[in-house]
């Protein structure tokens, strides 16, 4: 076992405040600046707010919170299958901890994910290796899920020094992809029920084992959103009396290596790898599809005069501890995420 000295994050810049989004985010700059890069792809500053990327009908605003990174690249790649990417654009912009940038040639469809630049000093919390192919936290669907290999992990499996030591292996054909969608959906006049407190009465699901084996659930509709917003479970929970549905983890999560080389799966869904993307396994086509037919689900219950709650648990991720994967959080900025 490696000798550790654990201490708080030491942090190479003062704290910066983020700008509100009344100030952040307006029209996404478009000036005659832009600047070209490989394939003729074009990137003006755009804006610090929102967070992730944001299609907003002529180009896609992207934006990543890393307060101590020293540089971050944007990826994009062309296929799932892709072992590299086809653009690498480093982002010019940083307005307080945010890096930012606005490509009027990227479409919805758009796979992507980021490398970040700064220290390794995992003895001083930073962790950061440009080697490793980083989800965006705030990827609001995932596009390629990720492929258990030993380039995922930032550190060299088996080495004596254990996490405190340094790899360079490149983990882009592996590692788990952020995909860029449209926000548009046909809401209608769906609104939340709000059941009072008082009258409140919840039954608590899991999205797959709900309809996974239910006779009367279409076949290629069970263990997934839509299954759930069939009649015949909503008929069922109707019958039951119950005002509200408990969704057990519906965002994107990690099925633990060692489970993964047993051949088993995370069912419950704890290990989250990315908390704005619906799991995309429990769609009928995953990638963007996952948050169409979420919404479609949720606007079903609601009609139905069904209340949707979300079991979220923030304490921890699909990276784990000092020992696990860097996927996302953990490569971006380990101090300011953990």
């Amino acid at each position: 076992m490696a000798a550790r000295t654990f201490t708080r994050c030491h942090l190479l810049t003062p704290p910066m405040q983020y700008p509100p989004p009344s100030e952040a985010f307006a029209t996404p700059v478009l000036s005659d600046q832009a600047v070209r890069h490989t394939g003729g792809l074009r990137l003006h500053p755009g804006t610090p707010f929102p967070l992730g990327a944001m299609w907003d009908g002529k180009g896609t605003n992207f934006a990543l919170y890393s307060q101590h990174a020293e540089r971050v690249d944007l990826l994009l790649f062309n296929r799932k299958e892709d072992s590299a990417p086809a653009h690498t654009i480093t982002l010019q912009e940083k307005t307080g901890p945010v890096w930012h940038g606005y490509l009027p040639d990227v479409r919805p469809g758009q796979l992507y994910a980021y490398r970040v630049h700064g220290p390794y000093a995992p003895e001083r919390g930073h962790r950061f290796n440009p080697h490793k192919v980083l989800l965006d936290p705030y990827a609001k669907a995932i596009g390629r899920q990720l492929k258990w290999d030993d380039s995922l992990f930032g550190y060299q499996i088996g080495h004596k020094l254990e996490d405190l030591s340094y790899s360079e292996a490149d983990s882009a054909a592996f590692a788990p992809l952020g995909v860029v969608i449209q926000e548009p959906f046909a809401w209608g006049n769906d609104r939340a029920p709000r059941i009072p407190l008082p009258d409140t009465i919840i039954y608590e699901a899991h999205v797959r084992g709900m309809t996974k084996l239910h006779p009367d659930v279409p076949e290629a509709l069970r263990g997934t959103y839509l299954g759930l917003a069939t009649e015949p479970v909503i008929d069922h929970l109707q019958k039951l009396g119950v005002t509200s549905v408990q969704l057990l983890p519906i965002h994107a999560h990690v099925h633990d290596r060692r489970l993964h080389d047993m051949g088993l799966h995370n069912y419950w869904g704890y290990n989250t790898l990315g908390f704005f993307a619906p799991e995309p396994r429990y769609s009928t086509h995953g990638g963007a599809a996952a948050v169409a037919e979420f919404k479609t689900m949720v606007r079903t219950l609601h009609d139905a005069g069904l209340e949707v709650l979300l079991d979220v648990v923030y304490n921890h991720t699909g990276e784990g501890s000092q020992m696990g994967p860097t996927l996302s959080f953990r490569g971006i900025d380990n101090c300011s995420y953990y």
